[in-house]
């Protein structure tokens, strides 16, 4: 989460990425490996759209009571990015699950495990790179449960060609993905009170957190 003055300006570099995307739908590079899902370009720049707006939405779930008042954090670093953290005095910290990064994703992931050339493959893949994520993931006070971004693109990829060698693309979206909001959200909530944050949100940033880039950089790869 962005606040501003710098909300504008990350607005800006992500629309630049989004319309980045857009160019190699166009030329093809990211059209090849999706039209492997059996996805076609015209529901690759929905999806795309669709998750850009989606990442501005977070649907809260549950109020979580903390057992003490939280500590005020002014700003945390994470590989490099500073950010602001608001200011809170309640008690509780707020779970909610977002859109473009969470639902969307994991609805084309469920529409291609039931679509699967082996389900129970794809579905040992998923487990797989959950565990991987789930070993690498710490939670980061102020900015929330991180993973190296590499990580699990790359484990999703490779336990793809490993196990589905003739379904790799969509196993790797599809471990990646769920993987990713498995091993690194929903196995450590729990965990979520050494976050020190009003919200926690499962998807996180939406379109370029690690779940939703995960899924698209795993089909690359693969």
């Amino acid at each position: 989460m962005f606040y501003p003055p710098f909300l504008f300006i990350f607005f800006v570099v992500f629309l630049f990425i989004l319309f980045a995307l857009f160019g190699l739908v166009k030329f093809g590079l990211v059209t090849l490996a999706l039209a492997r899902l059996g996805i076609s370009p015209e529901l690759v720049f929905f999806l795309f759209f669709l998750s850009i707006l989606g990442s501005t939405v977070n649907i809260p779930v549950r109020r979580i009571p903390l057992d003490e008042e939280p500590e005020e954090i002014l700003a945390a670093s994470f590989f490099g990015m500073r950010f602001r953290i608001p200011a809170w005095r309640r008690r509780e910290m707020v779970l909610a699950v977002n859109v473009g990064g969470a639902v969307i994703p994991s609805l084309l992931s469920l529409y291609l495990l039931a679509h699967a050339f082996s389900p129970l493959r794809m579905f040992l893949a998923i487990v797989v790179v959950s565990g991987i994520v789930h070993w690498v993931a710490r939670p980061v006070p102020g900015v929330g449960i991180a993973t190296p971004l590499f990580v699990p693109p790359l484990a999703a990829a490779l336990t793809a060609l490993l196990l589905t060698p003739q379904w790799a693309p969509p196993t790797a979206y599809a471990a990646g993905s769920l993987g990713t909001l498995i091993g690194a959200d929903l196995l450590n909530l729990n965990r979520l009170k050494e976050l020190k944050a009003p919200v926690a949100s499962i998807g996180g940033a939406g379109t370029f957190d690690g779940i939703f880039l995960t899924g698209i950089l795993a089909v690359l790869l693969a």
